[in-house]
């Protein structure tokens, strides 16, 4: 049956609609079950006593279900195996244990720790945690649809926007956990590997004392993180528009490569700046002698505002998406 917007809504047992389209729950049932024995007296706004939207769907089941996801315990290990897997290169390549002839990054990879996780996180930033944050958000929701199990959890009954917001938290969470642990994993494997050093700063090779750098090395790491944000973003909110997850993930990926190729068209100006991508790479200027930090700002401000548009758009989408077609 189709409403006045042109959604149609199924019939479910005991009268309850496959959630209302403006998130405020499933509709009061008129059926025998609505206040039937056993079923309990309803309440004022026909729900059946007992029931409260915010206690549907917790987080924490959804964190245990979104865990045991396959997907999920793939991409953690190839983040947490890939410093290990640079190691190993520099330890086997023809010059890993010859002076650095440059002042690259990539050259002063194995002067220490800070200097291994800089090169680790500056090697992934640009595609490994942009696939694993456009793979936890873009899969999140489509997923369930694919399935035709998202129809069932409106049925629950969990308001759409309840629904929405769990998805994103805990999608954002794992895309958090994502973004740390690579880092992380590289300090230890750099300690290990090549011992606790202070950084030697790429392009001008001057000395700063570890301990100075590791405050800093925190900022980056949450620098990191927010420039993430319009990837998951965008990627949640295809994830709300589409039943293919894949479509979903691809979408959020294909974003960053445009943005990169826009991003080298010197004619577009300072248009570039307000590109997602543009100041993904700002975080070098805090590892500087000198650390400088304009360019983060403005990193953070288009991220953020990004971001914001494109979940707000997402909830909008969502609740008014006929979810049983």
């Amino acid at each position: 049956m189709s409403d006045a917007n042109g959604s149609r809504t199924a019939a479910l047992p005991g009268g309850v609609a496959g959630g209302s389209p403006n998130g405020s729950g499933p509709a009061a049932g008129t059926g025998p079950s609505a206040g039937g024995p056993g079923s309990g007296t309803p309440g004022g706004n026909g729900a059946a006593r007992g029931y409260a939207p915010g206690r549907t769907l917790p987080l924490g089941v959804e964190i245990v279900r979104q865990f045991k996801r396959r997907r999920t315990l793939v991409m953690f290990g190839l983040l947490l195996a890939l410093p290990w897997v640079l190691v190993i290169a520099f330890k086997l390549g023809a010059g890993s244990n010859q002076p650095a002839t440059s002042l690259r990054i990539s050259d002063l990879a194995t002067e220490g720790a800070l200097n291994f996780a800089a090169f680790a996180l500056s090697v992934s930033a640009s595609f490994l945690l942009v696939v694993a944050v456009a793979l936890f958000c873009g899969d999140t929701v489509a997923s369930e649809a694919s399935w035709s199990s998202l129809r069932y959890l409106l049925a629950a009954p969990v308001p759409r926007d309840r629904l929405l917001r769990q998805k994103l938290v805990v999608a954002m969470g794992y895309s958090a956990a994502a973004v740390i642990c690579l880092p992380l994993m590289a300090l230890v494997a750099g300690t290990l590997a090549f011992g606790w050093n202070d950084v030697r700063v790429p392009g001008t090779g001057e000395i700063i004392p570890a301990l100075d750098v590791l405050p800093r090395f925190a900022v980056v790491i949450g620098y990191a993180l927010v420039s993430q944000f319009v990837v998951a973003a965008l990627a949640f909110l295809l994830s709300v528009s589409t039943d293919s997850p894949l479509g979903a993930v691809g979408g959020a990926v294909g974003l960053v490569i445009v943005s990169n190729i826009l991003q080298a068209v010197e004619a577009l100006g300072s248009l570039r700046e307000f590109l997602p991508t543009f100041w993904n790479t700002a975080w070098l200027d805090a590892l500087a002698p000198q650390p400088q930090y304009d360019g983060m700002l403005k990193g953070v401000a288009v991220s953020v505002t990004y971001s914001a548009i494109l979940i707000a758009f997402a909830f909008r989408r969502f609740r008014r998406k006929d979810v049983v077609s």
